[in-house]
């Protein structure tokens, strides 16, 4: 009797515990990851691959580079074309040369020269008309003589000023501003044949590579694929029921099949939306139905020892009602 009553009360108890609620906090999940995909922003035969699918990189490790043959031949002419530039700029600034200068110099000393003689023979001809020994034609002759010679010296006077001046302003400003074109031509193609070569730009672990040596990779297509620690997550669902007691900044336990010890997580972002909407009516069975997404951050250390695709689960500290 004694033993049946036993019996009777080990499958009691039994029945309570087959009874007892689940733990709200510990749900499943799995492991979240997203990827850098690191593509050229122009189109190119791949020639050199120096990273590995699974090999880890670190920020500004060169990862691929394409054909720059087109590139690099743009970016040689538009430098040539920035050297005749800046010539022109020079030039229009020091005015004529050296030796153009000198010569109108020489020809400035040989109209004076002239005019000095011109004077002499006007004074001869002033004495000689006085005398009544030249005639007034050859008196008009010499002075009209005079006349253009000094004007021939005042002429090479100012070209001689102007040829020291150098260009106009006009003409100086305008072959500035085609050099700052011609330099900011050259900065375009420079920053095309940069971009033929890709660096890492954060440190990951290489989780895919899209084309080898020798394959045509089209414009802005990816050629490896990245996944940073950072971006590593865990995302679980979490009942209506449980939500209020979950907040961000939270942490979690994290198991994963296979592995005896847990992770920790931190709650990093909690999803305002449900995942399920009932249809019309919300009744008390219909709201234990909705489900909202709560994502976890991981530690770099944490993050390196879980797979995208992973399932998981996770047991959430919950506060007090």
């Amino acid at each position: 009797m004694k033993t049946f009553f036993r019996a009777l009360f080990l499958c009691g108890c039994g029945l309570l515990a087959s009874c007892e609620r689940p733990d709200p906090g510990f749900v499943q999940g799995y492991v979240e990851g997203e990827f850098v995909y690191v593509a050229a922003p122009f189109g190119g035969q791949l020639e050199t691959l120096s990273v590995d699918r699974g090999s880890d990189v670190k920020v500004g490790a060169p990862l691929f580079a394409l054909d720059d043959t087109p590139q690099r031949a743009a970016r040689d002419e538009a430098a040539r074309r920035v050297g005749q530039a800046r010539a022109q700029w020079e030039d229009a600034k020091r005015g004529e040369r050296p030796t153009e200068i000198d010569a109108i110099r020489a020809q400035l000393t040989q109209a004076q020269a002239a005019v000095g003689l011109a004077e002499k023979e006007l004074a001869r001809q002033v004495k000689l008309l006085g005398r009544q020994v030249t005639s007034q034609s050859d008196y008009d002759q010499a002075r009209a003589r005079r006349d253009q010679d000094e004007e021939r010296v005042n002429q090479l006077g100012a070209t001689l000023a102007t040829a020291q001046l150098g260009s106009r302003e006009e003409q100086i400003t305008a072959a500035a501003e085609n050099l700052k074109a011609q330099e900011a031509a050259l900065a375009s193609t420079e920053w095309s044949l940069a971009q033929m070569s890709q660096t890492a730009p954060v440190a990951a672990l290489v989780s895919d590579v899209l084309y080898r040596p020798g394959d045509w990779v089209g414009t802005n297509l990816p050629v490896v694929e990245l996944l940073p620690p950072g971006n590593v997550k865990v995302r679980a669902f979490v009942a209506q029921v449980v939500l209020g007691r979950i907040h961000v900044g939270d942490t979690a336990k994290i198991f994963v099949d296979g592995v005896s010890s847990f992770s920790e997580g931190r709650v990093a972002f909690i999803s305002p939306r449900a995942e399920y909407t009932p249809p019309v009516i919300y009744s008390q069975d219909m709201r234990e139905k909705f489900v909202y997404l709560v994502e976890l951050s991981l530690a770099p250390e944490v993050a390196v020892k879980l797979h995208p695709g992973e399932p998981v689960d996770v047991r959430f500290s919950l506060a007090e009602p």
